[in-house]
């Protein structure tokens, strides 16, 4: 699996505390592993994001991502509120 962060991505990651950085790069390997393991509750974005999947990075932290086949994009990243206003 090819995993790419969105220039987007990237910026908005650069922001956040180290503790949600780290936090993203240990759920980044357990999806390596599983997509759908059931601590990153993935699931379908669609109305907000077309095309898209979320997964959990912290209780409140959100990871938006695009899946086309062996090659996934994360777009976004930010609280619930943040992403889903």
């Amino acid at each position: 699996m090819e995993l790419i962060l969105h220039k987007n991505f990237k910026k908005k990651f650069k922001k956040l505390s180290i503790k949600v950085q780290d936090k993203f790069f240990e759920r980044v390997d357990i999806f390596k592993e599983n997509k759908f393991h059931p601590v990153l509750n993935n699931h379908s974005v669609e109305k907000i994001f077309p095309g898209c999947r979320s997964i959990n990075i912290t209780g409140d932290y959100r990871a938006i991502f695009q899946d086309e086949n062996d090659k996934v994009t994360f777009i976004n990243i930010g609280t619930h509120s943040e992403l889903y206003k």
